[in-house]
């Protein structure tokens, strides 16, 4: 949002979306990193089912399953961060504009921006399922042992987040 006073001063009002702050260096990292890798460690282990030595499997290989997940998630972040300015200088009167707006502070605002965004939610769970296959192939596991737990992994830690309002945050929902 732009305000334009008589001396042709500008002033921005920045708001950024709840999904983007986490890719910004912060003590939220302090919280976010372990939450990622404890989630990732817990669904990797269930996902390998009796499988022998899960435990020491764990723990050599969740940090790559956790740095792929990370990596996927920003893939889907900056899908949605261009799709939103792309489309910001539409009309902001115009279904464009909206979904602009939607998809920076409430998905559920527009279909159209509800549909971009579940496009970013899946497609990050669609990066994290072949990286994650690929690292659980390449560590040992059969195809169909890596497929299962690529497939686990990427259905139950795909940025759900992106859903969230952030309007939220800003009007003190949260």
């Amino acid at each position: 949002m732009t305000k334009r006073s008589d001396n042709n001063t500008r002033l921005y009002n920045l708001l950024l979306p709840l999904w983007l702050l986490i890719f910004i260096p912060s003590w939220l990292w302090l919280l976010l990193i372990p939450a990622n890798y404890l989630i990732d460690r817990v669904v990797l282990k269930w996902s390998l089912g009796d499988m022998e030595e899960r435990g020491l499997f764990c723990r050599k290989h969740t940090w790559k399953i956790c740095l792929a997940g990370f990596v996927s998630d920003f893939i889907g972040a900056l899908i949605l961060l261009a799709a939103a300015m792309l489309m910001t200088g539409a009309d902001d009167n115009s279904v464009i504009g909206d979904a602009a707006g939607g998809i920076m502070m409430n998905p559920f605002a527009n279909v159209l921006a509800f549909i971009i965004t579940i496009a970013g939610v899946v497609l990050a769970a669609v990066c994290i399922y072949f990286a994650d296959r690929k690292i659980l192939s390449g560590a040992g596991l059969t195809q169909e042992q890596a497929r299962r737990s690529a497939i686990r992994l990427a259905v139950i830690t795909a940025p759900y987040l992106y859903l969230v309002p952030s309007e939220l945050l800003y009007r003190g929902g949260l």
